[in-house]
């Protein structure tokens, strides 16, 4: 069945300002501008091959921007087949023509599942960083390290009459969460995101912090949540230098100069959360989307990559406000 052409209407609703489709056309351009797309056919093209007989897949290059689009704005598989029936922007971004015929969301859970068997996932994510590299964005010798929740269904109304085996609760100041958490390690200088970990929520952000931190840093910065981490076995003081922020309780007890560093400090560790912005609130994953951790760490993982360029380019942007 073949897509009518677009009327005035639907030609106004993409452009418009008002109803948001100028906004998504300019997203997606930026998007299409920061991902090097042959450097990800090249990758992944060894794992997407064309049967011999009955139906041929879809291209590549369509497939790979069908799932960049389906993780920057969060859609489920059935979601994903509608928003390229209905969007004229997203047909342009992935490569299809009016007439053309869209992946269905069978396709699109099939290539899903391809990337996630093959570990394409952190494939993905090395590659982006060794581009980074390349470009001179991940030279400090710095760590900042954060953990953040994202929520799981509490529910038992499912056919086990239990809630997610794989997902625990955790308390935070006087609210719970039920879930699993996100860690991450970012370049103290840049806000890049160089490690990522995920566990059940109801593991200590603390634990973490060696698999987070770079084998060449020797700084190490944290919240409140990480103090005491140059406590633990495995820590090494002499070599790295360990800095977490007072909780406000303290804060009340310290000197004016003493103030004025945990401002300091937390001018600097705010670089974190900077990059828990774009994955939890622009990529709008706050909540869980499959069972288990190993698909949602696949996805988190994927929309790290994908924060890390949006990050590289309004850090290099400002550097050429800076020094030009």
């Amino acid at each position: 069945m073949k897509t009518k052409a677009p009327s005035f209407a639907d030609l106004f609703v993409e452009t418009s300002p008002q109803l948001g489709g100028a906004r998504r056309t300019k997203f997606l351009s930026t998007l299409d501008r920061l991902i090097p797309w042959q450097d990800l056919k090249t990758l992944i093209s060894p794992y997407y091959s064309a049967g011999k007989r009955g139906q041929q897949p879809y291209p590549l290059d369509i497939m790979i921007r069908v799932h960049f689009l389906q993780l920057v704005y969060n859609l489920s598989d059935p979601m994903c087949e509608e928003t390229l029936h209905d969007s004229l922007s997203c047909r342009r971004f992935v490569g299809l023509t009016m007439d053309s015929k869209c992946p269905d969301e069978t396709t699109i859970l099939r290539f899903r599942h391809l990337l996630e068997k093959n570990g394409l996932d952190k494939q993905i994510f090395e590659l982006f960083k060794q581009q980074l590299s390349k470009r001179g964005l991940l030279f400090s010798k710095g760590t900042i390290v954060d953990g953040s929740f994202i929520e799981a269904p509490s529910s038992t109304k499912n056919a086990e009459k239990k809630r997610e085996p794989e997902m625990h609760s955790a308390k935070k100041g006087n609210n719970w969460h039920f879930g699993m958490k996100m860690h991450i390690g970012v370049d103290k200088a840049t806000g890049i995101i160089h490690t990522v970990a995920t566990t059940p929520a109801n593991v200590h952000d603390i634990t973490q912090v060696d698999n987070l931190r770079r084998p060449t840093d020797w700084e190490v910065i944290g919240d409140s949540g990480y103090l005491g981490m140059e406590k633990r076995e495995s820590a090494d003081p002499e070599k790295v230098t360990y800095s977490a922020a007072k909780r406000y309780s303290q804060r009340k007890k310290l000197s004016e100069g003493a103030v004025a560093d945990e401002k300091r400090l937390s001018s600097i560790r705010c670089k974190v959360e900077h990059a828990f912005h774009r994955i939890k609130v622009q990529f709008g994953y706050k909540k869980v989307r499959y069972r288990g951790l190993a698909k949602n760490t696949a996805r988190l993982i994927m929309l790290a990559s994908i924060a890390n360029m949006f990050i590289a380019a309004c850090y290099e942007s400002r550097s050429e406000v800076s020094f030009g």
